[in-house]
Parts: C-alpha cells; sequence; structure tokens
C-alpha cells in the first residue's frame, strides 16, 4: 500500500494488515494514491482517499468535491466504527500496544474523518449540515479525550511525565458539570443535565440522510462517561505552563521554555502505530482549539449550543508537537497548517507581543518540509506567502510564477490567486487582471469576487492614462465596465452557514452605488466609481503591510487621484462616505510608513469626524470606514505606546478603542479585520491591561 503519510507532499503511506508497519514504500503523487487507496478497504485506506478528497474539497470549495468528500467521509466513519468494534470484542486480534487500549488506532481514524467530516458541512450552503457538523466536532472531541487519558495514564504509570501536548489536555480527576460562568476559556465539553447523544435534535426534520455517529470510544474497562467530564482544572494547569496553581499567568518567556521541553514522544516508543495514535490525537486536538478560537464573533450563540471555546495557543503547542512526525500524514497536516495559519492569519496582525511570529521556527519548519516533499507545491505556497510577510513582494511573484503546474488544480488556482493579490500590490493592474480572470476557470467558488477586482485594475488603469493616451483609456474603461457589469451575475450563489457570503454582498451594492452615480452625475459607469476600489481591497486583504516604503507611497499616489479635482471633478461634491474611505485608506498608508502623527490627525479629523447616522444617509453607503477606524486608532496607539512593555496609559486607549470595535454593529466585511481585532484584544489582555 501507498503511504498515507505526504499526501500534502504528493506521496502517500499506508499499512498493509491491521497495523501501520509500511513507513518506507515509494511516493506517489496525490492522483495515483487516490486510486491506489480506492483499491483498499481497510479504515486506513478510506482514511487516505478521504484526506485527499478531503484537500481537493477545502482548497476549492468547489460544491461537487464536496459532495464526493463528504459522502467518501461518511464511509470512513463507518468502516473505522466497525473496525473499531472488532477490536474491543476480540482484543487478541487487535494491535498489541503498552499505551492504548484496543481499537485506539481505528478510533483516531474515526475521529479524524469526523474532523473533517464537519469542516467540511461548515463549508456547506446549508445551515443544517453545518449544525451536524459541530455536532461531529463534539463526538470526536469525546473520543480524542478517552485517547489521550489512555496515553496520560501510560506516562504516569510508567514514570515519563506528562507530555504538554494532547497527553496532558486530560484530567486525573473528573470534576463536576462545568457552567459558562466556569469555562475557562478552552476548547471544553460542557454538560447538561441528563446529556446524551440525544442533546442535537434537527426539530421535524428528516435525519434519512444523517448519518449518527457511534458511541464515544470506550477502549476498555478504564473509559468513564466524557459528556460530564470537566476539563477545566487540566486546560488551565496542565495544558497552559504559562498558568501556575492559583490561575495566574507567567510570563510568555516562561512559555515558549514550557514548549521547547515539551516531551518527544518518540522517546517514549518506536511503535509505528502508536506514533501515528499520537501524532494524529495531537493533530486533532490541535486544530480543534486553534479554529474555534478564531472563530468570527457571528457564530458565538452556535457554538454555545456545543459547548466549545478553543484555546489559540495550547492548539498551537499541540500543532507543533505534531510537526516532528513529518514522515506521516499528521506531521504533513500540522505543518501545512501551522505555517499557514502564521503566514496567511498572524503574520498580518498589527498588535502582538513580541515573538508572537516564531520566524526562525517557521523558516525551519519549512524548510524541512521543502526538502522532505520537493514535489509539492503548497510548501512553495507558503515560502510565497513568507516573502510577502518580509514585504518581498517581487521575489514572491517569482517563487510562485516559477514552480511547475500541481497535479491538482486547487492547487495550482490557489498558486495563481495568490500571485494575482501580489501584483495587484505591486501595481501590475493588467497582470493582476488577466491572472484573477484565469482563476474563474481554474476554480467555482468566488467568480463574483474574481470579476469585480479585475474590474476594479482596469479603474486604475484607465485612471493613469486618461489624461496621457485617452484612446487606450478608453479601452481600459471599456474592460473595467464589462468586468464589473459581470458581478451581479455570479453574488448570492454560494453561501456560507445559509447565508449570503459578505464579499457578494459587498461588491453587489457597489456595482449598484455606481450605477447609480452614473445616473445621477450623468456620467459613465467608470467616471462614477468612487475612492481607488483596488486600494480598498488592498487594505481588506492586509495588502499595505506587505509593501515596503516606496510601494505604499505609490499607493497614497493612486489614492491621491480622487481628491484632483482636475481629474476627477465631482470630489468636491462628493458623499460624506467616500471621504471617510479615502482618508481611512490614506490613515493605513501613513501608519504602515510609520508616519503615526500623520495617521491619527487623518483618522479624527476625516474618518471619526462623521457620524454613523451622516454615513448611512449616503445612498449605498459605505459605512464600515468607521468602526475600522476605531481599530486604526487601536494599531496607532499601540505603536505610540512602545508595544507590550510600553505606556500603560496608551496601551489602555488602544484597548478602549478595540472595545468600540467589538461592541459596534454588524458591519460589511468584519471578518476581514475580526482576526486582527480577537488578536489584539488577546495581546493587551497578555500584557495586563483590562477592558473597562
Amino acid at each position: 500500500m501507498k503511504r498515507l503519510g505526504g499526501l500534502l507532499g504528493a506521496k502517500a503511506s499506508l499499512s498493509t494488515s491491521k497495523s501501520l508497519t509500511a513507513l518506507d514504500e515509494p511516493a506517489a503523487y496525490v492522483e495515483r494514491a487516490e486510486a491506489e487507496l480506492s483499491k483498499g478497504t481497510s479504515p486506513f485506506h478510506k482514511l487516505g482517499l478521504s484526506t485527499a478528497l478531503f484537500l481537493r474539497a477545502v482548497l476549492g470549495f468547489e460544491k461537487e468535491v464536496m459532495e464526493k468528500a463528504q459522502a467518501c467521509l461518511n464511509d470512513a466513519e463507518e468502516t473505522a466504527s466497525e473496525h473499531q468494534r472488532r477490536a474491543i470484542r476480540d482484543p487478541t486480534k487487535a494491535h498489541q500496544s503498552k499505551i492504548y487500549n484496543a481499537g485506539a488506532e481505528y478510533a483516531l481514524c474515526h475521529a479524524e474523518s469526523q474532523l473533517m467530516s464537519a469542516v467540511v458541512a461548515v463549508l456547506n450552503e446549508s445551515l443544517t449540515e453545518s449544525l451536524k457538523g459541530f455536532y461531529k466536532l463534539r463526538k470526536a472531541f469525546t473520543t480524542l479525550h478517552d485517547i489521550s487519558e489512555q496515553e496520560r495514564r501510560y506516562l504516569e504509570r510508567t514514570g515519563k511525565g506528562p507530555s504538554s501536548s494532547q497527553a496532558s489536555l486530560a484530567s486525573s480527576s473528573a470534576g463536576g458539570l462545568q457552567t459558562p460562568a466556569q469555562s475557562s476559556g478552552n476548547l471544553t465539553p460542557q454538560s447538561v443535565d441528563d446529556d446524551d447523544d440525544d442533546e442535537f435534535v434537527d426539530a421535524q426534520e428528516s435525519t434519512s440522510d444523517f448519518v449518527a455517529p457511534p458511541p464515544a470510544y470506550a477502549g476498555g474497562p478504564e473509559h468513564r462517561d466524557m459528556e460530564k467530564l470537566s476539563l477545566e482544572e487540566t486546560l488551565d494547569k496542565k495544558l497552559d505552563p504559562s498558568v501556575t496553581p492559583n490561575g495566574a499567568a507567567t510570563d510568555s518567556k516562561a512559555t515558549v521554555e514550557a514548549v521547547d521541553q515539551d516531551l518527544d514522544f518518540r522517546t517514549v516508543t518506536s511503535d509505528p502505530i502508536d506514533l501515528f495514535i499520537h501524532s494524529g490525537t495531537s493533530l486533532c486536538f490541535g486544530l480543534l482549539q486553534l479554529l474555534l478560537s478564531i472563530i468570527p464573533p457571528a457564530f458565538s450563540k452556535l457554538l454555545s449550543l456545543f459547548s466549545f471555546r478553543g484555546d489559540r495557543e495550547a492548539g498551537m503547542r499541540m500543532l507543533w508537537s505534531a510537526t516532528r512526525f513529518k514522515h506521516n500524514i499528521n506531521g504533513a497536516m500540522a505543518g501545512l497548517i501551522t505555517l499557514g495559519f502564521y503566514n496567511g492569519a498572524v503574520a498580518f496582525c498589527d498588535i502582538l507581543v513580541k515573538g508572537a511570529v516564531p520566524e526562525t521556527r517557521l523558516r525551519s519548519l519549512l524548510r524541512e518540509m521543502r526538502e522532505l516533499y520537493p514535489g509539492s507545491k503548497l510548501w512553495i505556497l507558503e515560502e510565497a506567502r513568507m516573502l510577502g510577510a518580509d514585504k518581498k513582494l517581487e521575489k514572491a511573484v517569482e517563487v510562485v510564477g516559477q514552480a511547475s503546474d500541481s497535479g491538482l488544480k486547487q492547487i495550482n488556482a490557489l498558486r495563481l490567486f495568490e500571485r494575482s493579490l501580489n501584483l495587484m500590490y505591486l501595481k501590475s493592474y493588467e497582470e493582476s487582471a488577466k491572472g484573477f480572470i484565469q482563476c474563474i476557470d481554474m476554480n467555482s467558488w468566488s467568480h463574483g469576487m474574481y470579476y469585480y477586482i479585475a474590474g476594479a485594475s482596469y479603474v486604475e488603469l484607465y485612471r493613469l492614462h486618461k489624461e496621457s493616451d485617452r484612446k487606450l483609456a478608453d479601452s481600459y474603461a471599456v474592460q473595467a465596465d464589462k468586468y464589473l457589469h459581470i458581478v451581479p451575475q455570479h453574488v448570492g450563489k454560494k453561501g456560507f452557514m445559509g447565508r449570503q457570503l459578505p464579499f457578494d454582498v459587498f461588491v453587489g451594492r457597489k456595482i449598484k452605488k455606481w450605477d447609480h452615480r452614473a445616473e445621477k452625475m450623468n456620467c459613465s459607469f467608470v467616471d462614477a466609481v468612487g475612492v481607488s476600489p483596488i486600494e480598498e481591497m488592498t487594505y481588506f486583504w492586509s495588502g499595505f503591510r506587505r509593501m515596503n516604503d516606496d510601494q505604499l507611497r505609490t499607493s497614497l499616489e493612486r489614492l491621491a487621484w480622487s481628491e484632483n479635482v482636475r481629474l476627477n471633478p465631482h470630489w468636491d461634491t462628493e458623499a460624506s462616505d467616500e471621504k471617510a474611505i479615502l482618508a481611512l485608506l490614506k490613515a493605513t498608508c501613513y501608519r504602515f510608513l510609520r508616519e503615526i502623527p500623520q495617521a491619527k490627525t487623518t483618522i479624527v479629523d476625516s474618518v471619526l469626524s462623521h457620524e454613523l447616522a451622516e454615513l448611512k444617509a449616503c445612498e449605498f453607503p459605505d459605512s464600515w470606514p468607521l468602526p475600522v477606524a476605531h481599530y486604526e486608532m487601536a494599531v496607532c496607539h499601540w505603536i505610540e505606546a512602545g508595544g507590550q512593555d510600553g505606556d500603560r496609559a496608551m496601551l489602555q486607549r488602544s484597548s478602549d478603542e478595540l472595545l468600540k470595535v467589538e461592541r459596534w454593529e454588524s458591519y460589511e466585511l468584519e471578518a476581514r479585520v475580526g482576526l486582527k481585532i480577537t488578536t489584539g484584544r488577546q495581546t493587551l489582555r497578555k500584557c495586563g491591561v483590562a477592558s473597562r
């Protein structure tokens, strides 16, 4: 059988019998891996095939692929559950482990299948399917916790000490029921009276297509009722080394040292199945903690139904632990998730403690993964993202552009999308537009967004040549009009959690706004477009952070077009919301140019000087600049304070500004800045700055 381990590195590894013993099989590309894995019927074959399909689904967001992945995952769940039952009924025929109870490897396969199934369900356009997905998360957590308990007990019996990865997640004492007030803020299965498997039921709905999860993994006579388990004490004291017995937080240096001293499980056992179980549990727990810690606030009520809350730091420690096992699927997945999270999310947050992004460790991980899996394009994509974070946009474009095509069109689409974004930041508008149009043939998820950015790029080209070459400018105007008016045909067709995608709502309103302005001002559509939509997109995609000083100054020049009454005679009578957008974007450029006083003055005088009611009174209004301006002020205060060890009064002002954004009513594209706000609040709390 081919290896499951390197699916992310275009390889796969599996066992030929009841255990994972074949660790050095030849490599195969994903397509061949899928073909080979389809021939087998073991839980490992089906988990491997499901993982390959899952990757296709989450990389491309294509409905037909998601449906196929979901069906395969359901099959993998059932198969793993059946093998688990066999192992428990007759342990003599199961893998003999000194650490885990009979059938633990199948229980892990079952939990991993449930987790992937839950993610696919949440990505589905149905709210009901999403609810079922969260229910599966809960059941998977129960299984994973039971496996980790077995590991913890073994470490205690042998005197090897607790692992600060998933093993120490388990508590040696069963507490009472945990109420919301008692929650430690960690990933916790809170219980209610008489909690059982029937807690979640879709009222008056046929459940014929709902595959009920199997019973929680019992594993042996020591199993306890996981639904009645409280993890508060353990999560506070054992999982998080930065928390002392009295609940007080120690400094971040102690936490880093604790992570570095994390037990390497390879010193505990050399059994390949045991290592697979350990690394898989670390991966799954880590991913659960991470995902649930960054869920947008809008989902908080939904998650409360399942009593889950995440802990980002704990999740990252578990994922780092799993990356030690780079030769199997768990380590490869953990590496991809870790790099993706830092390069695609945390790297673009503004309020962070020193060392929040472990750059040296990340570079080392990326180097090791590229050496281990040289044929994989996902690691090249992560390298490009890392270069972008280093403000080396030209190099990032070069790295992605020179790589050969992947066998997966979803990965090729991701690379093209990343390249096109970087070209947008570099002001290579025509090449960027062509790249986004190419994405349409490679990905079915958000054609409206691709057309919108392409059209906005041609708007910028029109403005650049309007005075110098009118004929060329007019040709760009035609392209802008064409692509922007295609956008409404492609918005509203996709959904998330049963709701229209926020970006679709945003761009749909923008097109209506510009059509209305063209009629009202008696001008062409392209002349009715407001403040640079490309610079606006650059803000929402954190592009200003990737730019060097020269590129930021060029952005200021492009923004200045709107205020030039010779080029834009409508500016003097422009609506308040457009003037607020312009001021906010300029202030952000000033901030990244380290001109903090200028940034603050611009925000106060030209954004916060407007009332929310005033902006809402505009036609097809953009009201988002006001809440986002409070976030930008928070960042300015953080920088002026000198960061985590700076002026306390200024840090408090930063916290107060963030609190204003948190309490703000819903606004367009809030999810694009939501993670930054959440991270900023967490950072300030660690600095001892409390909310007022």
